[in-house]
């Protein structure tokens, strides 16, 4: 019987574990490129960026064809029928009488036209410039889609790592504290200490537990979010795991990360140069200035050129046998429009004005961007600082205080105070190092020198 229940005991234990290596194997493993690449195919948002983009280019085609000639072909057929009553016609001042009679006629033709525009006043070239800026605008803008979502993507990545991060923190002071009162149990069986000290740590015991299911819940969110904003089923496992980002920073990290914050005018001429918006608003005043002088054309005359070659006859075999070519130039210009011109200047030049000032703001929004994400890459160093200062001094005093507590020198309250300001210090460095990678990530978002 013995023997029956031990079988059945390790077939149990056998099962789970092959029912583990099942579901482990079904995770599929989400690194950050992954994550990042997967987001570029399925966000609407960018997917919409390039579709702009392309249908920009396609504006660029059209305002190149305005400098080839038209070409247009025709091709008719036209059928007359004349049907004529009977009747009486005086001819010679004898009535005739005419039956009636019905006639028919066809007519068949055909033709080519070719035709330029030799000047129109410079808005052919106008239109194509704004066209090439319209484009280029629209490229930079899906770029820059392309960086925000990355960006997002980062940082809900590193949200992740972070909350997995919290939640062993969680585990370690839950088996710590569930430790302590297996001891303290033990102590108090013995008679060495009061049923005072079990009940108190079996309520910080319990306080644990929340704060892990409280833990465990706030990561397995994160990674739903994680999944949603990347494109991913959510219903689906998966194992967010990047070899490539570290769980803590080296001195190494840091000095090399603060050498590219080197200065904010440095890092500032940098964002100019790379900044997909900014080449995009300096696109947009481009175009701006080319409606300008697309508005101006209307002031000048415009010439022309046109060729022809015209086929026609009443019988469709002797089509070629009649034919005429025609050729010329044409000019036109008009005097007066009843001010249409002055207020499609006026209008193109307010546009090129607020293109100006978009630009301008979007500079400005630069210069705060980049001294904002400085002054958070600072931040973030010096409170990475502290938090390991902080592990270290709280590491020591609940050292100091289990000691105490052990000798019967200090009381419960202090150990558990020391090792609430333990675990709070071990929260403090892992917040403290993804604030710090995360804002090294913003100050490329903000750089805007990757393009992806």
């Amino acid at each position: 019987m013995k023997k029956l229940a031990l079988l059945l005991a390790l077939g149990i234990v056998l099962a789970g574990m092959a029912l583990a290596q099942g579901s482990s194997s079904q995770q599929k493993v989400l690194t950050l490129d992954k994550a990042i690449s997967t987001a570029l195919e399925q966000n609407v948002t960018v997917r919409q960026a390039i579709n702009n983009s392309n249908a920009a280019q396609s504006g660029v085609l059209a305002a190149y064809g305005s400098y080839l000639p038209s070409v247009s072909a025709r091709g008719g057929w036209t059928r007359q029928q004349t049907d004529r009553p009977a009747g009486v016609q005086l001819i010679g001042g004898q009535a005739i009488a005419l039956p009636a009679s019905t006639s028919t006629s066809n007519n068949y033709s055909a033709g080519l036209n070719l035709g330029y525009t030799i000047f129109n006043g410079f808005a052919r070239e106008a239109n194509f410039s704004a066209a090439v800026s319209n484009a280029n605008a629209a490229d930079d803008q899906a770029i820059r889609t392309s960086q925000q979502i990355v960006y997002s993507v980062q940082g809900s990545y590193l949200t992740v790592l972070r909350n997995r991060q919290l939640v062993k923190v969680s585990e370690e002071n839950l088996k710590r504290d569930q430790r302590q009162l297996e001891r303290i149990t033990e102590s108090n069986r013995v008679g060495a200490l009061s049923i005072g000290d079990v009940y108190r740590q079996q309520s910080v015991v319990a306080l644990d537990e929340v704060s892990l299911i409280g833990a465990q819940n706030t990561y397995d969110k994160s990674i739903a979010d994680l999944l949603s904003l990347v494109g991913l089923e959510v219903s689906e496992s998966y194992q967010i795991e990047d070899a490539s980002i570290p769980d803590e920073l080296t001195p190494a990290d840091i000095s090399g990360l603060n050498a590219r914050a080197a200065g904010f005018q440095d890092v500032r001429q940098r964002a100019l140069t790379a900044r997909p918006d900014y080449m995009g608003a300096k696109e947009n005043y481009s175009a701006a200035q080319s409606g300008v002088t697309a508005a101006w054309s209307n002031y000048f005359p415009s010439v022309s050129a046109s060729a022809g070659y015209n086929l026609s006859n009443t019988d469709l075999s002797l089509l070629t046998q009649s034919k005429g070519v025609s050729w010329g130039v044409s000019l036109n210009w008009t005097l007066f429009d009843g001010f249409q011109t002055n207020r499609s200047i006026q209008n193109a030049v307010v546009q090129r004005r607020n293109a100006e000032l978009s630009l301008l703001q979007t500079e400005r929004n630069i210069n705060v961007d980049v001294k904002k994400a400085l002054l958070d890459l600072d931040a973030a160093g010096k409170q990475y600082d502290a938090s390991l200062k902080g592990v270290q001094s709280a590491t020591q005093d609940s050292k100091v205080a289990q000691e105490r507590y052990n000798l019967g020198s200090g009381t419960l309250v202090d150990l558990l105070t020391a090792n609430a300001g333990l675990v709070n210090a071990q929260v403090n460095k892992v917040n403290a190092t993804y604030n710090y990678i995360i804002a090294s990530r913003n100050l490329d978002y903000v750089v805007g020198e990757k393009k992806y």
